[in-house]
């Protein structure tokens, strides 16, 4: 509920900051243009009829001058821009109207809020979404060095690729045009270089997984299978705050669930949403994959089991054989197999949640 007394609306960019605000108690608006500095930003609202409540949209600034102001004890609030409120006949959009519909937004409390990390949090987030980035530019670059290949006629045959063995070969290859020679010489050269970053990151990760405030939440997570110490660390540190959800609200979270178009006795659903986080989804989808298999524990799951309380483990063998047989019952109907993994991977959503909120 707002009880400040001025409400203020701030439209941050990288260079320029439009302000407004709201006097709740004379109705006087207030309008300025700042620079993106957390100084001048909080000399401003500090010269407003207080108390003061301050809102601004999540975006690529970051939570810098959140951290500022709820340092000042000023109460700010980072809004998610996906879940804001706007008329449906407002054709007009400008800096200074966004940040005024942002100060009659949080006076009226209709907005939907975003956590903000702390700065060791944020650290984490950091190193997990380089380690993710490096894993995509891999993958780039091993389908450049390939695909040059095979736009020459040449294949691997001898067995799976990116092996040491695959490595041999590639370093055998030989062309008799200078410039082929060095753009393969180039494209190696890449790959070599981006696994060299992404197995570092792997270490720091590692080590940190297994000594930080979420080696804790790794280890449960590790519980179930397909989850491994750089899923569950990734997981951990991108949700979070697992009590904001629920074991049904997650899946929504993750734009697991399927998207909908209803009106009155027709109900027509379509793909999944594929909203909030694009990283834990894809680790999810990915994860999903290994139950589908039949549930036999593994020697390395067993020694993740060593590492996390009884009940943890006892609710994670529950899950894993549960999740197999939802594997099994999508086959018996004929689901095509990525549809069902979607879906599996929308109840494993559900079970990490129940493994994170589980008291010992």
């Amino acid at each position: 509920m707002f009880t400040e007394r001025t409400s203020v609306g701030l439209d941050v960019h990288a260079r320029s900051v439009a302000a407004a605000a709201i006097d709740g108690v004379t109705g006087e608006v207030f309008k300025t243009r700042l620079v993106p500095s957390s100084e001048q930003i909080l000399g401003w609202v500090r010269d407003l009829p207080g108390p003061v409540a301050v809102a601004y949209e999540a975006g690529p600034t970051g939570f810098g001058l959140a951290r500022s102001l709820t340092g000042a004890s000023i109460r700010c609030e980072v809004v998610a821009p996906s879940k804001l409120q706007r008329p449906a006949g407002d054709r007009v959009k400008t800096d200074a109207r966004d940040a005024l519909h942002l100060a009659k937004l949080l006076r009226l409390d209709e907005y939907t809020p975003v956590r903000v990390p702390s700065v060791a949090q944020e650290a984490a987030r950091d190193l997990v979404r380089a380690r993710e980035a490096a894993r995509s530019d891999l993958m780039r670059a091993r389908h450049r060095c390939s695909k040059l290949l095979l736009r020459h006629g040449i294949v691997y045959y001898g067995g799976k690729a990116w092996t040491h063995k695959h490595d041999d070969w590639l370093l055998s290859q030989r062309f008799d045009q200078p410039g082929t020679q060095a753009a393969f010489e180039d494209a190696y050269e890449q790959v070599v270089l981006v696994t060299g970053r992404r197995d570092r990151l792997d270490a720091i990760i590692t080590a940190m997984a297994a000594d930080s405030e979420f080696t804790t939440m790794t280890r449960r997570l590790g519980c179930l299978r397909g989850i491994g110490t750089l899923t569950g660390f990734a997981l951990a540190v991108e949700i979070n705050d697992w009590d904001r959800f629920t074991g049904a609200s997650i899946g929504a979270y993750l734009g697991l669930v399927p998207s909908e178009h209803s009106s009155g006795a027709t109900r027509a659903q379509g793909a999944i949403t594929k909203t909030g986080n694009t990283h834990v989804r894809r680790l999810l989808v990915e994860a999903a994959w290994h139950h589908r298999k039949p549930y036999r524990p593994t020697a390395i799951l067993r020694r993740r089991w060593e590492q996390a309380p009884p009940p943890v483990v006892a609710r994670a063998q529950a899950g894993n054989r549960r999740l197999h047989q939802r594997w099994a019952h999508y086959a018996e109907r004929k689901k095509r197999p990525v549809v069902a993994n979607v879906a599996v991977a929308r109840e494993l959503a559900g079970w990490c949640w129940s493994l994170a909120t589980m008291a010992e």
